[in-house]
């Protein structure tokens, strides 16, 4: 177990240390790919209970990680990303539950990716590195839940990329598990999407430190391509209200300066998060992960029915919405909730009206909060 049996606070999971697994066993990729020895870097927290029917898989986001909860003892500003959803009382309860969090393969996390070294070549993997969909990321985990002996998690949970995971997982492996809980998510992307993660990849690409993906070998990085696909990005997280409360058209110094410096407040804070993505992550993890989220499509095997595609899922499944996520509308949502009901299957959805678009599914909503609580309260009698 990760998570110290300290808490930081009354309601966090204190300090928290990542574990390794690895595996050997050869791992097919859709691609016709083959990754023969990978790694997968995780944290958990909470206690596995005598039968192992307690643990909750949280999958992640595109520029998240394994890191879900609690602070590390060198960092402790390094708060996890979903810290307000997951602790000691909180929606998803540490006191009742194991929770797991992973890095996704291909990520920059410690987990396989293109900054690790090629077993084959002795060299980093870079722009060799193969392109990874939702299936693989949900085959990799299920090889960690065997690892941990976990033969069926009490819930797989996730928002936007990791809503499609969580949805894959009930597709995938109906009856490892017994709930998924997909957040701000979509069926598919659609051709608007497809098109911002395309400008999104360019910038990256055509950045002249590129190299074709081997910027590793060369000692240089494309912080400028990776600047303006995190801006490109930032700008779908947000509605157009919250994006006008926060920053309206305020200029930084009260009036034009007639340049192009960053005059608006709003460039400020874009160029901010650009400069600050680009310090951390890796280029060619951020261009396989937005392909895995062009990729994924339960329907395209089934001609376009996505009722088809969801007829195996066993599990109950939970929905949510927010009103003014235009990236990954209600609508979508909703489609998702209609194909499960054509198979009968049970599912809750529910429309959070919250003003922060996107990104609603991290923030402190105490509506939202109350949901997922009340959701997993349900879970918990389950296991009783």
């Amino acid at each position: 177990m990760a998570a110290s049996k300290t808490p930081h606070t009354s309601t966090s999971v204190g300090i928290v240390t990542p574990q390794t697994a690895h595996f050997t066993e050869p791992l097919p990729l859709r691609s016709g790919a083959v990754l023969h020895d990978y790694q997968l870097v995780y944290e958990t927290y909470g206690a596995l209970n005598t039968d192992r029917s307690n643990a909750v898989l949280v999958c992640h986001a595109l520029n998240a990680s394994h890191h879900v909860a609690g602070v590390y003892a060198e960092e402790p500003g390094n708060t996890g990303w979903w810290d307000n959803m997951i602790g000691p009382g909180k929606p998803l309860d540490t006191h009742r539950f194991f929770v797991i969090g992973v890095n996704n393969l291909g990520g920059c996390h410690g987990s396989t990716g293109p900054l690790n070294i090629n077993p084959d070549t002795g060299k980093p993997w870079g722009g060799d590195f193969p392109v990874i969909t939702v299936e693989d990321w949900v085959d990799a985990q299920a090889r960690l839940a065997d690892h941990l002996g976990i033969k069926q998690f009490a819930a797989v949970m996730g928002g936007s990329l990791g809503a499609m995971q969580a949805l894959a997982w009930a597709i995938r492996y109906p009856q490892r598990l017994r709930h998924s809980i997909v957040i701000a998510c979509a069926p598919n992307l659609s051709a608007q999407n497809i098109a911002f993660n395309e400008v999104a990849r360019q910038a990256i690409i055509t950045d002249p430190d590129f190299n074709e993906g081997n910027y590793q070998a060369q000692d240089v990085a494309p912080k400028r391509g990776l600047r303006v696909a995190r801006m490109v990005g930032h700008i779908t997280y947000l509605s157009d209200d919250e994006m006008a409360n926060k920053f309206g058209r305020q200029l930084k110094h009260g009036k034009p300066g007639y340049s192009f410096d960053t005059e608006f407040e709003i460039e400020s804070y874009l160029r901010h998060q650009g400069n600050k993505f680009a310090d951390y992550f890796d280029a060619n993890t951020y261009l396989r992960i937005t392909k895995a989220l062009d990729y994924f499509d339960p329907a395209f095997g089934h001609d376009g029915n996505l009722s088809q595609a969801l007829k195996a899922v066993a599990a109950g499944v939970l929905v949510i919405s927010f009103t003014t996520d235009w990236r990954f509308s209600p609508e979508r949502s909703r489609e998702i909730v209609q194909a499960l009901l054509d198979n009968r299957a049970r599912v809750t959805y529910a429309e959070i009206d919250a003003p922060h678009g996107h990104d609603a599914f991290l923030l402190d909503d105490p509506r939202y909060h109350r949901l997922v609580a009340a959701y997993f309260a349900r879970v918990t009698e389950e296991l009783a």
